[in-house]
């Protein structure tokens, strides 16, 4: 039974890839995600942040004795605020690319241009086989339009692709007015993949400290079905690859993925919560039906259900919203 599949032009032993968390941080971790048949790794993400932070301590240095700088030690983040900074996450690539066999994907998460361009440089230069941006940003200006919204998007991938040569995926919220011109445009300035979809993060109050805290929400199965029905419609319309994230726990989760036309489905919260030999479980799930259902590869299965060879297409469309409601009974 082949689960070989092709992911940004790399071969995977495996469509099971754990996605960005705190679990990369470890060598031995990402080790053990190999060890159980990971297809690839992706790291923690590098935030925008951090590489701000790492530009103003070298100002901070070349300014020593000035009040410039003042400010601006405000408004960045502290150092210790991150698990890697940008020197040592270079270093953390090439120490995996060196302890493993699988491919290595690095993580770019932020939200303009700013220190990126270069920085996807020196992470292909570090050894990474891939990159991936992971573009989370929240409009709040009130004059700010879509169309520069999704000009901002556009232009960061171009840019990034104009740097290396490695492949470069991209990691979206479904917050457009039309998701489908969004991952046409980023797919005509040579995306490689699309991962689909980044879960936002909400703030939360504190009403013990009147504050606003950050709260992390591990995601659930019922996450998916957003990717899956997007995954679907754009299978065979968008040259990129396709990576299915958010809400995939279970065999069945990644097989309908599969199905949907993903060529890799990626995991984080049912790895925080299972462990990451979980990976192992949900593989050996997948061989199990696919052998039940007389299937023998993912090739063979991926796309059967998308948009475009599902018998009723409109089922991933309005239809399927009148359908579900018409259909709803109460208790």
């Amino acid at each position: 039974m082949d689960l070989t599949t092709k992911y940004l032009g790399l071969t995977l032993r495996s469509p099971l890839v754990p996605a960005a968390s705190p679990l990369s941080l470890e060598l031995d971790n990402l080790k053990q995600m190999e060890a159980v048949g990971a297809g690839a790794v992706i790291l923690e993400s590098l935030f925008e942040e951090q590489l701000r932070a790492d530009r103003a301590e070298l100002a901070e240095r070349l300014e020593q004795g000035t009040e410039s700088f003042a400010e601006a030690l405000t408004y960045f983040p502290e150092p210790s605020e991150f698990k890697l900074g940008p020197e040592t996450y270079l270093e953390h690539i090439a120490a995996a690319k060196d302890a493993l066999q699988i491919p290595v994907i690095a993580s770019l998460n932020g939200s303009t241009l700013g220190g990126w361009i270069d920085y996807a440089r020196q992470i292909q230069g570090a050894g990474a086989d891939a990159l991936e941006l992971n573009i989370y940003a929240i409009p709040t200006d009130p004059d700010t339009t879509a169309g520069e919204v999704e000009d901002t998007y556009v232009k960061i991938v171009q840019s990034v692709k104009e740097q290396v040569t490695i492949p470069v995926a991209v990691k979206l919220s479904p917050f457009f007015t039309n998701f489908a011109n969004m991952a046409k445009r980023l797919d005509e300035v040579g995306a490689d993949g699309l991962v689909l979809f980044n879960r936002f993060y909400q703030p939360d109050i504190d009403l013990q400290n009147l504050e606003v805290v950050p709260n992390i929400l591990l995601s659930t199965p019922m996450a998916m079905r957003l990717p899956l029905r997007w995954i679907a419609i754009l299978y065979g319309r968008v040259k990129a690859d396709l990576a299915a994230t958010s809400g995939v726990h279970r065999a069945t989760d990644a097989l309908k993925m599969l199905m949907a036309g993903a060529a890799v489905t990626t995991m984080a919260s049912a790895l925080l919560r299972h462990g990451i030999k979980h990976l192992a479980t949900v593989e050996s799930e997948i061989r199990q039906w696919m052998e039940e259902h007389e299937y023998e590869s993912v090739t063979q299965m991926r796309g059967s259900m998308s948009q475009q060879s599902c018998p009723d297409p409109s089922s991933f469309e309005r239809a399927q919203y009148m359908k579900a409601i018409s259909s709803f009974k109460v208790a």
